[in-house]
């Protein structure tokens, strides 16, 4: 079984009291070239020269590889280059039973069409709401009857030989309680679990109120996890709104960037498709959500609109707010196409900022 790779982070600006960075210029000035050496090269060709020349000094001096901290790792080669993705825009009621049901079916209408990866919404098994929580809370470690919803999510992904990401539910641990996702592989095993790191704790007056931390407890780790799809970074819904965790997933090879969420009506029309947008382009990769379907009269109305994202901040498929089945194709031969044509990763300032890997760092 393949285990996820968890990672603790922050973000680390140099000092910028240091001496004054024009004082090294003389390391990136090239030498003067002898009117001789120039009558030798046609105008084009010493432009051009000294232009490469120019740029790769440029580049040793901006040290870009210091810029991830350690340094990024290099894309892995996929399992495979084309599949279908599967986004499962569901109806979440407060019957339980009915709830797992109805994801199972999904999920195999979902397979039926082809797709070989299924992403769920955030808290697709029970009413999103703070005194839902404790209820319909599940000790997943323990599995079986203790945890219906990862059961079926097992027993699913094994018999459709399919990866499922599994939106997320709430889980007991003892006496504490997390907003979880788990991630099963194609041979049922879970292979993951992240537990939503940053808590949805907004109040925006005469719009929406919520404080997720009053039941439950933040995660400690992000999770990235190779699977027959790719390697893939997770996150849950407010998670999206923190770049430093989608940099991190970058750094660490991630092909693809999964965030089950349930945005709101407020903040829904404003950054949802904003979000997605800017975590694919800034990271050139992959960007896939899967929202509740809305339900007017619940005491938390979800704004929908599942999407999938391109590398270069394109919109690849979405849809509105009702239920509804999503299947595209995700090609990460795109990937290098994307990278290849804005090199940031080349272009980075490692000599003015970094963004550190806690415990990748820690545990080298």
């Amino acid at each position: 079984m393949k285990s996820a790779v968890s990672s603790s982070l922050f973000f680390h600006s140099k000092n910028l009291l240091k001496p004054n960075p024009f004082s090294r210029l003389e390391s990136v000035f090239l030498p003067k070239p002898s009117l001789r050496s120039i009558a030798k090269l046609p105008s084009s060709s010493t432009t051009s020269g000294l232009r490469s020349i120019s740029s790769s000094s440029m580049a040793s001096s901006f040290k870009p590889e210091q810029a991830r901290v350690p340094s990024a790792l290099p894309l892995p080669a996929p399992p495979l280059t084309k599949f279908n993705i599967g986004l499962c825009q569901l109806s979440v009621t407060a019957d339980k039973s009915r709830n797992i049901s109805h994801a199972k079916k999904a999920i195999e209408e979902a397979a039926s069409k082809g797709a070989k990866l299924v992403l769920l919404p955030e808290i697709w098994n029970s009413p999103y709401s703070n005194d839902s929580f404790p209820v319909y809370a599940e000790e997943i470690d323990a599995g079986g009857d203790a945890s219906p919803s990862t059961a079926m999510l097992s027993e699913v992904s094994k018999r459709l030989k399919i990866t499922i990401i599994g939106g997320s539910i709430p889980e007991r641990v003892g006496d504490r309680l997390y907003n979880t996702c788990c991630v099963f592989g194609s041979d049922g095993v879970l292979k993951a679990k992240h537990r939503k790191i940053h808590l949805f704790d907004i109040d925006i007056p005469g719009k929406i109120t919520f404080m997720e931390s009053k039941t439950l407890t933040a995660g400690e780790t992000p999770t990235i996890v190779d699977t027959d799809v790719g390697r893939i970074g997770i996150g849950i819904c407010y998670d999206i709104r923190f770049q430093e965790l989608a940099m991190i997933y970058a750094a660490r090879g991630a092909h693809l960037l999964c965030y089950p969420g349930a945005f709101n009506m407020t903040t829904g029309p404003l950054h949802w498709e904003l979000l997605q947008r800017a975590r694919a382009t800034d990271n050139q990769l992959y960007v896939a959500t899967c929202s509740p379907a809305r339900d007017s009269g619940a005491g938390y109305t979800a704004w929908g609109h599942s999407t999938l994202i391109g590398p270069f901040g394109e919109v690849l498929a979405t849809t509105e707010h009702e239920e509804a089945i999503i299947i595209a194709e995700i090609d990460y031969s795109i990937l290098e196409q994307r990278r290849t044509s804005l090199p940031l990763n080349k272009q980075r300032r490692g000599d003015l900022y970094q963004l550190v890997d806690v415990q990748r760092l820690n545990s080298k």
